[in-house]
C-alpha cells in the first residue's frame, strides 16, 4: 500500500508575532516556522501503518522557506520518499491553491491513501483534506483518530462532537484528515537528520496550474483587544458572596 503525506510549516505561536504594513499578513521577515502539529500526527500515523503492514510512505510539501529540512526530517523519521512541489508560489498559499498544487503532483503517482493534517493554525478553514479529495476525485474522511489496514480495506475511526467516535470501512484510494495519531509523533535527533541529508534524494515535481475559482481572502489582521484585569475576592464564603452581589449590582446586572 502506498501512503502519501502532505506536510507544511506554520508560524510558531509561542514566538512573538508582528503584523506587516499592509495589515493583512504577518511580518514574515523574522518569523519562526515549525512543522504543522496535525501534519506531524498524519506522518506518525502513516509510519505506524508502514510498520504494521509494510506500506510505503511518501512525504510531500509545497516549496517554501526551509521546507527541505522539514522533508529530510520526515525521511529521518522513516518516510521512504520525499518530494517538493515547485511552482510560482507566493509567501502565503491559500487552502485551495495548496490543495490544487498537491493534487496536480499526486495525481501522477500511485497511491492508496493520502494522510494530511485536519487543519493548521494559518489555513483559516481546515479544508485541505476536503479540497484535496475533491481535486483528486476520491472519497475522504476528516477528523480521524485511528487508521488500520485490513486486507484491501481501510478501517477509519472518525471523531464527532461530544466525544462520539464512529468507525468507517473504506476502500482506497481516499484522503484522510488526521486529527491525532494513535501515539505521540516520534522524535528524531538533529544528527540523524544531517546524516539523511547526505544520503536521501529530494525529488521535485511541478505543481502546475493552481488558479482557483473560489478562495477566502484576509481583509484585516489585528491583535485581540486586552480585557480588564481580574479582581481577587477574599474573605469568608458569605463575604465573597456579598461582594460578588455588589459588583453585579454596580454593573446593572439584576
Amino acid at each position: 500500500m502506498n501512503i502519501i503525506v502532505p506536510i507544511k510549516q506554520v508560524p510558531d505561536l509561542v514566538e512573538g508575532l508582528e503584523i506587516d504594513e499592509s495589515g493583512k499578513d504577518l511580518n514574515r521577515e523574522w518569523i519562526k516556522l515549525k512543522l504543522n502539529e496535525f501534519d506531524d500526527h498524519a506522518l506518525e500515523e502513516a509510519l505506524l501503518l508502514k510498520e504494521e503492514s509494510g506500506a510505503t510512505v511518501t512525504a510531500i510539501a509545497i516549496d517554501s522557506q526551509d521546507i527541505d529540512k522539514v522533508l529530510f526530517t520526515a525521511a529521518a523519521k522513516g518516510a521512504d520518499k520525499i518530494i517538493k512541489v515547485t511552482g510560482n508560489f507566493g509567501t502565503t498559499v491559500t487552502s485551495h491553491e495548496a490543495a490544487k498544487a498537491l493534487a496536480n503532483a499526486i495525481s501522477s503517482m500511485q497511491y492508496d491513501l493520502v494522510l494530511t493534517g485536519v487543519q493548521a493554525v494559518d489555513d483559516r478553514d481546515g479544508q485541505i483534506a476536503v479540497l484535496l479529495a475533491n481535486y483528486l476525485n476520491v472519497p475522504h474522511v476528516s477528523v480521524v483518530t485511528g487508521v488500520s489496514i485490513n486486507g484491501g480495506a481501510v478501517s477509519v475511526m472518525k471523531e464527532y462532537g461530544g466525544g462520539n467516535v464512529a468507525e468507517f470501512e473504506c476502500t482506497p484510494p481516499l484522503v484522510l484528515g488526521i486529527q491525532a495519531a494513535r501515539q505521540t509523533p516520534r522524535y528524531v535527533p538533529v544528527a540523524k537528520v544531517r546524516q539523511i541529508m547526505k544520503s536521501a534524494t529530494l525529488e521535485e515535481v511541478a505543481g502546475g496550474d493552481v488558479s482557483v475559482v473560489a478562495a477566502s481572502t484576509v481583509q484585516k489582521f489585528s491583535f485581540p483587544t486586552g480585557g480588564g484585569s481580574a479582581q481577587m475576592i477574599e474573605g469568608s464564603a458569605e463575604e465573597q458572596a456579598n461582594k460578588i452581589f455588589e459588583l453585579l449590582k454596580e454593573k446593572g446586572i439584576k
